[in-house]
């Protein structure tokens, strides 16, 4: 596959799953703006907007580690975190599934508990993620930082959307 087709592909799938996973979660700015919020909750609108950059952020990433000499078989230097690609596509698939569920459980279910553990999920296996990119392409591990750091605004807004909406 030539690598613009990588790049395509690799940009179409968190793309297609935040997508689909948005579709499963009708009502999802009504649902949001009637709920109790806490200080620092941003509006609706820009929910969408931060998603498909981070979307889009995951995919170049992705496509980085794609197109990298393969790193499988390499023996790490002895104190660094290493991963091969094959790890680093399995933290990617299990993050991109978390992701999957987080909306459909928050805005489909209002089960606001059961959505902040799958965050919490989401988190660790994001960090995983970031952390076998960088160690096979350093950009590619640095593009995932503002979707780490996202995950984690969201923990707090999910954590205290919890707290004032029993």
């Amino acid at each position: 596959m030539n690598k613009f087709k990588t790049l395509i592909l690799n940009l179409i799938i968190p793309l297609a799953v935040g997508g689909i996973s948005s579709l499963l979660s009708r009502n999802q700015f009504t649902d949001y703006q009637s709920l109790n919020q806490p200080a620092l909750a941003p509006p609706a609108n820009l929910f969408p907007i931060v998603w498909i950059i981070l979307y889009i952020l995951m995919g170049i990433a992705t496509y980085l580690i794609s197109t990298a000499p393969s790193t499988d078989g390499q023996r790490p230097k002895e104190g660094t975190y290493s991963c091969t690609k094959k790890q680093a596509y399995q933290y990617y698939g299990i993050q991109l599934f978390f992701n999957f569920l987080w909306s459909p459980i928050f805005f489909g279910l209002h089960d606001y508990f059961a959505a902040l553990i799958v965050l919490a999920l989401l988190w660790y296996f994001v960090y995983q993620t970031m952390l076998c990119y960088y160690s096979i392409n350093k950009t590619a591990g640095l593009l995932l930082l503002p979707y780490l750091l996202w995950i984690t605004f969201a923990g707090y807004l999910n954590f205290s959307i919890l707290l004032l909406n029993r």
